[in-house]
């Protein structure tokens, strides 16, 4: 069977603002793209032209190192191994997988973002309309990452997510759905700063485990567990 995979790419730059501006459109049946910018106001996608991939396995790679970084992404397709990279402030990442698409199911998900920087608003969605059952997610934030406000609904059998930030003033909203039983729902918290608003929802049938380490002043934490 042919297979045929195309990917258009737009980059445009622009002396005034640097910046470095990616749309991606993917439809086959594998992809591997790995994507490097350097410069302020980096975006892969924005608010209004999401970057996609359409097909069975999707390998991608961001890597951004600059201000004001936008990550706009939808992926479709059974299975998505990915990093993302962001170094610098006011980073926009909004990674979605799975939005209905026949050929979607998101069922294995292996996802890691590390930043360094401030005033990142991180947006997760996993197994938007099908349960992703196996799915890693590790978030990690590196000394001074404050203000940052990071958002994860994960929809799945078995979702591990481990969520480590070290900087003040962070807000994370977390909602872990589906069945649970044979090790689902777990989730691993630490942070390390002053002033934490955090909101936990884990949600399915059996197995909800939290292992929450906390260090700082004025934490606020909300947690809700149902079998």
């Amino acid at each position: 069977m042919k297979t045929i995979i195309s990917v258009i790419m737009f980059l445009m730059m622009t002396t005034l603002s640097y910046s470095n501006d990616i749309y991606v459109t993917q439809s086959g049946a594998n992809l591997d793209l790995d994507i490097t910018q350097d410069g302020a106001n980096n975006t892969v996608g924005n608010s209004t032209t999401a970057s996609a991939s359409t097909g069975a396995t999707t390998i991608l790679n961001i890597d951004q190192v600059g201000g004001s970084n936008v990550i706009k992404y939808q992926i479709n397709g059974a299975t998505y191994t990915g990093v993302i990279s962001l170094t610098g402030d006011s980073n926009d990442v909004d990674l979605n997988c799975d939005s209905g698409n026949s050929n979607s199911s998101c069922g294995t998900i292996t996802a890691n973002i590390t930043m360094t920087g401030s005033s990142s608003d991180i947006d997760l969605d996993i197994g938007e309309t099908a349960d992703a059952a196996g799915s890693t997610i590790n978030i990690t934030g590196a000394s001074g990452s404050d203000s940052n406000v990071i958002a994860a609904t994960v929809d799945g059998t078995s979702a591990v997510l481990t969520l480590t930030v070290n900087g003040d003033t962070n807000n994370y909203l977390i909602d872990i759905d589906g069945n649970g039983d044979s090790i689902g729902h777990t989730l691993i918290h630490s942070h390390t700063g002053s002033i934490a608003d955090v909101d936990i929802i884990q949600s399915g049938v059996n197995d909800n485990m939290i292992n929450l380490t906390t260090s700082g002043d004025n934490a606020d934490i909300d947690i809700s567990q149902t079998d």
